[in-house]
């Protein structure tokens, strides 16, 4: 079972272009990053820049708008995330509650959707989506 781990940062969403961790933290994470390599679970992670250096493009009614952040009234944005692959939920929700997160960090764990967890229809509807995620 493949899990993504999405780290929001609280204070995040009005952030600085250029907002960066502390060294300090970044240690601490990498250590963190380097046990869930070493267990054989890790198979992807990222930060991100902050919203304010990004987009967000909507489609209300089927046209696409483009709103340079940051963007007003949302609450939470993510910072970055892993993606693992261990046998359960539970275990999941283990390597989650080790992250050496700080007081202002929430981490929301989220199963990935495999391609045997949708109906026939849909399975044949994306036939080829292996082949374009590399697998």
């Amino acid at each position: 079972m493949r899990f993504m781990l999405l780290m929001i940062p609280h204070g995040y969403e009005s952030a600085a272009p250029g907002t960066v961790p502390e060294a300090d933290a970044v240690a601490a994470m990498m250590a963190y990053n380097e046990s869930l390599q070493a267990a054989g679970v890790l198979r992807s992670l990222e930060g991100l820049h902050p919203p304010s250096a990004g987009v967000r493009i909507t489609f209300e009614g089927g046209t696409p708008k483009v709103q340079p952040g940051p963007f007003p009234g949302v609450a939470e944005v993510l910072g970055g995330f892993w993606i693992i692959e261990v046998a359960s939920r539970e275990e999941a929700i283990a390597w989650a509650s080790r992250c050496p997160a700080s007081g202002n960090e929430t981490i929301e764990v989220r199963q990935i959707q495999e391609m045997s967890d949708f109906p026939p229809d849909v399975q044949e509807a994306a036939k080829g989506f292996a082949e374009i995620q590399g697998r």
